[in-house]
């Protein structure tokens, strides 16, 4: 008896059949996949308020607000960094405070003001804090800068509000601002270059005007 008999095919008939079926695959393309009804994105209407002006946008329910402040308004100054909350680039101002954005998402927003660094001044009407950026060379690469002097900006905020410092329980808001409790402060906001003593000469200098 040759081998395959016993089951009805002979090994000819098993290499013929299994080209066969290759041919018809091959002329037939790749197969797809029904899309799984769970896969479609879904979207929820988010109204935000960016740098003064409205925005009404339709986005979908996992668009955190640094995405939607850099695909779908193009505010492409606020930068995405580690994108999990570590370094600090993608530091925007929300409702006075300063977040990271790529931890929160869009929606969570609705109703809420946000100023990005385009939205603190402009090339022609610069804001104290980046003039003195500028002034004190508190960037190098400037990828980190952005992020840099919304926080800043919004730590001296929290200093004049008298808002303590979460790092040190012993750091007490004054009237002189100490270069320590700047970089307490400022801890959140990562520097790959190394500018941090000239943002501090900045912050102090901004400070000092303000005070």
């Amino acid at each position: 008896m040759k081998s395959g008999d016993a089951f009805g095919f002979s090994r000819r008939g098993v290499l013929v059949g299994g080209s066969a079926a290759g041919a018809v695959l091959v002329h037939a393309g790749p197969v797809q996949a029904a899309p799984a009804k769970g896969d479609v994105p879904v979207t929820m209407p988010v109204s935000l308020e960016v740098n003064g002006t409205r925005h009404d946008l339709q986005l979908d329910t996992r668009t955190t607000l640094l995405d939607a402040l850099r695909e779908h308004l193009h505010l492409i100054g606020t930068k995405k960094g580690c994108d999990h909350g570590q370094c600090g680039a993608c530091t925007v101002i929300v409702n006075g405070e300063r977040i990271n954005s790529c931890l929160s998402l869009a929606l969570q927003h609705q109703g809420d003001k946000v100023t990005t660094i385009e939205g603190l001044g402009t090339p022609d009407k610069l804001h104290p804090m980046q003039a003195a950026f500028i002034e004190h060379d508190g960037f190098q690469c400037g990828y980190c800068t952005p992020g840099q002097i919304c926080s800043a900006v919004a730590v001296l905020g929290e200093i004049r509000r008298g808002v303590p410092s979460h790092v040190q329980e012993d750091i007490v808001a004054a009237p002189a601002v100490s270069n320590q409790e700047l970089r307490e402060r400022m801890s959140g906001n990562i520097c790959r270059c190394g500018a941090y003593s000239n943002i501090m000469e900045a912050m102090q200098h901004v400070a000092g005007e303000s005070a």
